[in-house]
């Protein structure tokens, strides 16, 4: 349809009033009473302007020191100060109606086109890099955005703070942290040893006060062994103020110096007590015998402070002890020699009663060779069958008390051989089963109590000598006037098995006791014997590691206690 004049003539006067507008904002741009920018869109060029009455805003905006830029829907530049067009090394004519991202690392774009997107539907914050103009170099930044009406148009304000300087603040605000932080310890450190300090001169003083009160020389010492303190004893002792490590050296006697010196690096190295005996010097310049002892003390956190030390003077008890140990030496001396002579006693016993055997036997075969000569009525005359039965009977005990003598030097040799317990029970069952004439003979009673699996280690027949010794002489030495009753028990005292033998016989006096055990010692002469039983019995029981001992009353009778190893 072909427009009419009326509507051309209508439409000619609405495009001569836009020109005039047009025209009017050129002039007032010109003039510069209207800021404006151009930029260029999809419809063609768009006029963006700032009315002279937000000028005061603009430069407000202008001063700030944190940047400021202002987006189109399209993130193109609409407006930026010179704040943030001078941190990214720009002009400010470079920025205009430019898209953002060419300041914004590749790395980084989803991150800020996340932001703008949040941006235009609230207020939102951030942090990323952005690009320098000038070298491509990145700075930090802050960001804040907010939606804003720009010559009618909403458009993206964007706020944003070079944080370089925050982060160096931030770091060197960190390095003063630590440093102060370090300087407390060091104060608290200061404070604390100061504090110590004071409790080790407190510590010191009441030391050094209960120190001067004691009769021994007294000392202290620091960790790495220098003498802080000495009492007054010690002065009074070397005579002088020797107070120095090598006056302190000297008084100490020269063959005892390396050995305690040892000892006193290995406590202050280990923190274990001291202990050592030196000899050092007096004032008189004579060398006594000292106990040196130490410990160390120790804080209430357990650690070590210092040392405490003492010297006793022990020359007396030291010499005494050198008079033991000579007297020890003489002691094994003689018991050497005493072993010696033994072994040549008991060589002399073997050997005699060996070399005895010999003529003994010659005397009893010429005597039987005698009394086959004499008539018989000639050795029935009591004169020659009185001596011919005496002779007889010196011949037998000879032969008896050699025999003995044999058993002694055998007993001897014997003394080391190994052992094996042995039953009580049979030893004795057989010991009674042969004095079983004696005791009918007697009249006697004969008790046995043995405890259940009773044994002792010892040599089987010295065991049984032992009880046949002990059970014949109680039936031997019996009182006439009364009954004989003999008890033999035998129960377990410790590692020990205890053996008693009880009668109600004669009884030995104390003399008598003291010599019961000795060698060819008879206490009685109407009953026959050699005095050599008891002496044997004495020395396998002391061979085997055990005792006998014998309580005896005269009229009442004697108990014999043996104490065997089980």
């Amino acid at each position: 349809m072909t427009p009419t004049a009326a509507e051309l003539a209508r439409e000619n006067e609405e495009l001569r009033q836009q020109l005039r507008e047009a025209e009017e904002l050129i002039e007032a741009v010109r003039t510069g009473a209207v800021d404006a920018l151009a930029i260029q869109g999809a419809e063609g060029p768009r006029i963006f302007t700032l009315e002279s009455a937000d000028h005061g805003y603009r430069t407000l905006v202008e001063q700030m020191s944190e940047g400021a830029v202002l987006l189109a829907a399209d993130g193109f530049v609409l407006y930026c100060n010179a704040a943030l067009a001078q941190g990214l090394g720009c002009a400010q004519a470079d920025m205009l109606g430019h898209s953002f991202t060419e300041f914004v690392p590749a790395q980084y774009l989803a991150y800020w086109l996340g932001l703008c997107q949040q941006g235009w539907l609230r207020q939102v914050r951030g942090e990323m890099p952005l690009q320098s103009c000038h070298d491509g170099s990145l700075h930090p930044f802050s960001v804040s955005m907010n939606v804003l009406t720009f010559s009618g148009a909403p458009t993206l304000a964007v706020l944003l703070a070079d944080v370089s300087a925050r982060k160096e603040i931030s770091a060197i605000r960190s390095m003063v942290v630590q440093q102060n932080a370090l300087l407390d310890r060091k104060n608290e450190e200061l404070l604390r040893q100061q504090a110590a300090r004071v409790a080790i001169e407190k510590t010191a003083a009441e030391v050094g006060r209960m120190l001067e009160g004691i009769p021994q020389i007294a000392w202290t010492a620091d960790l790495q062994g220098r003498t802080t303190y000495l009492n007054q004893r010690w002065f009074d002792y070397v005579g002088e103020n020797a107070t120095t490590p090598e006056q302190l050296a000297s008084r100490i006697h020269p063959d005892d110096f390396a050995v305690s010196f040892r000892s006193w690096e290995h406590s202050l190295a280990t923190q274990q007590p001291l202990e050592l005996e030196c000899r050092i010097r007096n004032q008189t310049g004579d060398y006594r015998w000292m106990l040196g002892r130490a410990l160390p003390s120790r804080n209430e956190a357990g650690e070590v402070v210092q040392w405490i030390g003492t010297y006793t003077d022990i020359h007396a008890h030291k010499l005494a002890q050198e008079r033991v140990a000579q007297a020890q030496r003489l002691l094994r001396d003689n018991n050497e020699e005493l072993t010696r002579v033994n072994v040549d006693l008991d060589s002399f016993i073997y050997t005699a009663s060996h070399d005895l055997k010999g003529p003994i036997t010659n005397i009893e075969g010429l005597l039987q060779a005698l009394t086959d000569e004499l008539p018989v009525e000639a050795r029935l005359r009591p004169p020659v069958n009185d001596i011919m039965g005496m002779l007889t009977k010196s011949v037998t005990r000879f032969q008896r008390t050699i025999e003995q003598l044999g058993d002694v030097a055998k007993l001897q040799r014997e003394h080391g051989l190994a052992v094996v317990p042995v039953p009580l029970s049979s030893v004795v069952q057989g010991v009674s089963l042969d004095l079983a004439p004696l005791v009918r003979a007697s009249g006697a009673q004969l008790d046995v109590e043995l405890a259940d699996n009773a044994a002792v280690r010892f040599l089987e027949k010295n065991l049984r000598s032992l009880v046949y010794n002990l059970l014949s002489n109680a039936l031997k030495y019996r009182d006439p006037a009364r009954p004989a009753r003999v008890q033999l028990r035998a129960r377990p005292d410790g590692q020990f098995m205890r053996l008693t033998v009880q009668d109600n016989g004669l009884g030995i006096d104390p003399a008598g006791q003291r010599k019961l055990f000795g060698l060819f010692e008879r206490l009685h002469n109407h009953v026959e014997g050699s005095g050599i039983g008891l002496f044997m019995v004495k020395k396998m029981v002391e061979n085997a590691g055990g005792r006998i001992a014998v309580e005896s009353e005269v009229g009442v009778g004697s108990t014999f206690t043996v104490l065997l190893p089980q």
